[in-house]
């Protein structure tokens, strides 16, 4: 992490680093902590919504190692047998 300098303006308004603002998303929110020695910035991650949700989905395509239903049939018929066997 590289350490810059940044100042508040007569207006106390806390002016940061142009290599600072570049990494920022404007409209992001911050949860501020501060102690005698430090200012903390912590952003704070919205919930995603089922629109996003279901974009990095589509971005992620298809799970290549999802069973068929052929192979769920088969499983299941697996367990019931097992289960039949314990009684």
């Amino acid at each position: 992490m590289n350490k810059v300098v940044a100042k508040i303006s007569a207006k106390r308004q806390l002016e940061l680093p142009t290599e600072i603002m570049e990494q920022l998303q404007p409209f992001a929110e911050y949860e501020v902590s501060v102690t005698e020695n430090e200012i903390l910035l912590k952003k704070i991650r919205q919930p995603l919504t089922w629109d996003e949700l279901k974009r990095r989905q589509d971005q992620l395509g298809p799970d290549p190692d999802e069973p068929t239903l052929e192979e769920i049939s088969e499983i299941v018929k697996e367990v019931r047998q097992e289960l039949r066997s314990k009684k």
